[in-house]
């Protein structure tokens, strides 16, 4: 609380940077240190936002399986559902999910799964009394 105290008059221009501790920045704002007092103005909130939008659009974008992808092999609709092998093999097998194969590979139709997570949609549950 000391070193409070004595940063105010100088933030407040009072008292000669000479005179005050040696281990305070000689600016408020020096050094990146951020002081509860610190005033903060709706330019540097709108800065703040727009900056924390931007980087969760962009981990979004960064960690989605789809991304720009239209076709998702396996593993990926697994991961994507989680869900086992056996049951991404039962949605295949009693044509729930719409799939391709090439070789020995199967692909997935990122549309055909939202579809399919579309058509499987329930209205909520409202609890009586």
């Amino acid at each position: 609380m000391r070193g409070e105290y004595n940063r105010l008059p100088y933030i407040c221009g009072l008292t000669k940077p000479h005179l005050m501790d040696s281990n305070l920045p000689r600016h408020p704002f020096e050094g990146n240190r951020i002081f509860r007092d610190q005033l903060v103005t709706i330019g540097d909130l709108e800065d703040f936002k727009n900056e924390l939008l931007d980087g969760i659009k962009a981990m979004l974008l960064s960690h989605s399986p789809q991304g720009s992808k239209k076709w998702l092999k396996s593993y990926e609709v697994m991961k994507l559902l989680g869900i086992s092998k056996g049951s991404l093999q039962t949605f295949r097998n009693n044509g729930t999910l719409p799939y391709t194969t090439i070789g020995r590979q199967t692909y997935y139709d990122l549309e055909e799964i939202n579809k399919m997570l579309l058509s499987k949609k329930r209205a909520p549950v409202s609890k009586s009394r």
